[in-house]
């Protein structure tokens, strides 16, 4: 549970950074918040391997949360356009995080002889 809150708070920090990046275009001040956040993204993400998660699982999910986010995010601060076709694609990206979790689970279980493939 530990490394999905890890995983979590770099998804956050990420997107921060992220959106930090775009409001630094017409503010420079923003860009101290860019580096601290993507220095704490990858902080974060490092703890969240150590504690034993995968890396497939940990990118795949990192970079969807942070698409998904920054997406809807984006929207909402900066006023850029969310059409149905992105809504789309980002359902067909947490899809495919679902998919390789689920599959990174058997994938121990088989491991451990729980489960025969």
């Amino acid at each position: 549970m530990r490394r999905w809150l890890y995983l979590g708070g770099a998804v956050v920090t990420e997107v921060s950074a992220t959106l930090a990046l775009k409001a630094a275009l017409e503010a420079p001040g923003w860009y101290v918040l860019v580096v601290a956040g993507y220095a704490a993204a990858f902080f974060l993400l490092t703890v969240c391997l150590r504690l034993g998660m995968s890396i497939s699982v940990a990118y795949g999910a990192w970079g969807a949360g942070g698409v998904t986010a920054t997406a809807l995010l984006s929207a909402a601060i900066f006023d850029e356009p969310l059409t149905w076709l992105m809504g789309f694609g980002i359902a067909l990206i947490l899809a495919g995080v679902i998919t390789v979790e689920a599959g990174s689970q058997k994938a121990h279980r088989a491991g451990r002889g729980e489960e025969q493939a």
